[in-house]
């Protein structure tokens, strides 16, 4: 019988095969306590586990092939942080000997302990790094059960057919793929920010994430459709329905080869324009995929995962420079634009204080410690990353990048602090760009309104659209239960981006737009038709977005954007969307 499940769509394409379930590690551990003369044997017994798990993540880095994309040598890494971090390992060891509990149950209670903490966490992208904990947790379990078998249920003969049905999948085992020919993935599990979903973009694979019991629903060796467009896996087709899915299938198969000649085509617009197309990373490994894609800068590097799983110590000064010079290197001079650390009260790198006396979950975390108030109430850390940003500034183009400023006297106590950095580089005798620029993410409606003190202070802006329509709407990203509520095309959200794109391009200031709708073809013209000429995406939609610039008349399009603007009520709001697409 035919029936059809409804997801996230996350990687974009049309895939047609048969399914081929994975089952998951089993958490439901036995639960026991050891003899007191045990104990020590039970923590080399878990020991072991680790080191065999090691040595599994050590071989899949030493196999992984030349052509594989940066984010699994850069997934297979944060594993390997994960494996060895205090808040895990320490802590189970430590629950082992106080506790006398056995191996499996020491672990996953600390993985529940984990886990309750990163459901807290507010930002989308780290949140979903609960799975990396799980996916590594199920490998010491196997490990421990004497059964270390990547990726059970899969078998070296697997036909060239085959689309991936999984609870949740681990960048690990994803690598044990690139020796079998799948079409595609669907996972119950899983955003638009998850490991799943950021390979399956890498490597151009269909896939559909947060489809809930597809697992469970799905049988083996199903026929399957997965619709990567709209986060759709018909199962049992009709042959009608088939057979409109194969074509559709050829036509995007034409259009991707269509996409590929433009990679070294200028982005420039129908009437001259130029327009800057550069990519978002979260790893210095990720400057290779931005450079393939045809991105000519990196607009935002997210260091805080270069802080996250490293257990009570963040990464020092020389370990944040190498890093941060890996990148500019690897952009082969183009510019990265380096954010400072974004996380605080509700991230992370605050869960080590999860026990301590006076400790208290903040109630909206949202609103809290976060960012550059978190920076500012920790200047020593600060101080560590902008001296390390300096250094790495001798190496190539480099701009600081400052989120979530608000008031003046942030934007004083940061600039007061980037100087302080300076000066201490100078006594150290380290070289660095002394001209480089400051610039700050407009991501709160009070920064968009109050532009002048930012017009005043710094040197260049970008627009961070996830948080600017969290904040204007007043949702919740991380609750379903708001979550259809969140739209950017509100008009108050769209008044704000107007808003902060005509008064920058008044001062003379460059500006850019880094969130998602930065990389959303659909919104392309919109954008233009604002005044935007630099977009900062995904690497993976970087072509789809320049095959619109190329498209657009910027002259027509800013009309259009008027009308736009003007409608307030959805049925207008929507006829000149239309129009704007259709021009």
């Amino acid at each position: 019988m035919s029936f059809t499940l409804h997801g996230i769509p996350v990687s974009r394409g049309i895939a047609i095969g048969r399914a081929y379930l994975i089952a998951p590690a089993a958490l439901d551990v036995d639960h026991y306590l050891v003899e007191p003369h045990q104990v020590e044997t039970e923590v080399l017994r878990f020991c072991a586990a680790q080191n065999a798990v090691q040595h599994e993540l050590d071989t899949l880095r030493a196999e992984l092939p030349a052509d594989a994309p940066g984010e699994m040598s850069a997934f297979l890494n944060v594993h390997t942080l994960i494996l060895r971090d205090v808040m895990l390992a320490e802590a189970t060891v430590e629950l082992i000997r106080t506790r006398r509990y056995n191996a499996e149950w020491a672990l996953t209670e600390q993985l529940q302990l984990l886990g309750r903490i990163f459901d807290d966490v507010e930002d989308e992208y780290l949140r979903e790094r609960k799975a990396d904990i799980e996916q590594v947790v199920e490998r010491v379990l196997k490990a421990l059960a004497g059964s270390f078998v990547p990726a059970d249920g899969l078998n070296g003969d697997t036909p060239e057919d085959m689309i991936v049905v999984a609870h949740d999948i681990a960048p690990a085992d994803m690598l044990q793929f690139k020796k079998q020919t799948f079409r595609a993935f669907v996972t119950d599990l899983g955003g638009r920010t998850s490991h799943t979903a950021i390979v399956a973009r890498s490597l151009g694979i269909p896939a559909a994430v947060g489809v809930q019991q597809a697992s469970a629903l799905i049988r083996q060796h199903d026929m399957i459709i997965v619709d990567g467009d709209q986060g759709i896996v018909i199962v049992d087709p009709a042959p009608i329905v088939l057979e409109e899915y194969t074509y559709r299938q050829s036509e995007k198969a034409l259009e991707q080869r269509k996409l590929l000649r433009l990679k070294f085509a200028p982005a420039q617009t129908v009437d001259g324009t130029e327009i800057h197309l550069c990519a978002n990373i979260e790893l210095p490994e990720d400057a290779d995929v931005a450079l393939e894609a045809g991105a000519v800068g990196v607009g935002l590097f997210r260091t805080e995962f270069l802080f996250m799983n490293r257990g009570h110590q963040s990464p020092d000064e020389e370990q944040q420079f190498a890093a941060y010079r890996r990148a500019i290197e690897g952009m082969r001079g183009h510019p990265v634009t380096i954010r400072t650390i974004d996380v605080g009260a509700d991230k992370p790198l605050d869960y080590r204080d999860e026990g301590r006396d006076g400790y208290e979950v903040p109630p909206n975390p949202a609103l809290g410690l976060r960012a550059i108030r978190y920076s500012l109430s920790e200047p020593q850390m600060f101080l560590t990353q902008l001296r390390a940003i300096l250094r790495a500034s001798a190496f190539g183009p480099i701009r600081i990048l400052i989120p979530m400023l608000a008031h003046a006297r942030e934007i004083d106590q940061t600039l007061d602090l980037i100087a302080e950095a300076k000066r201490q580089c100078d006594i150290a005798g380290q070289a660095y760009d002394r001209n480089i620029k400051v610039g700050a993410m407009i991501e709160i409606p009070a920064a968009a309104i109050a532009l002048p003190l930012f017009l005043k202070r710094l040197d260049f802006l970008s627009i961070g659209t996830n948080d600017l329509i969290q904040y204007t709407l007043a949702i919740d990203r991380a609750d379903n239960a708001v979550a259809h509520l969140y739209d950017p095309l509100h008009p108050a959200v769209l008044h704000l981006i107007a808003l902060t794109l005509r008064e920058a391009k008044k001062a003379g200031m460059p500006i850019a737009v880094c969130g998602e709708m930065a990389g959303d073809p659909t919104l392309t013209r919109l954008l233009l038709g604002m005044g935007l000429t630099e977009f900062s995406m995904h690497p993976s939609q970087v072509l789809e977005v320049k095959q619109e610039v190329l498209r657009t008349h910027i002259p027509t399009v800013e009309k259009l954007v008027q009308d736009v603007l003007a409608a307030f009520e959805p049925a207008e709001q929507q006829a000149a969307l239309t129009r704007l697409a259709r021009c």
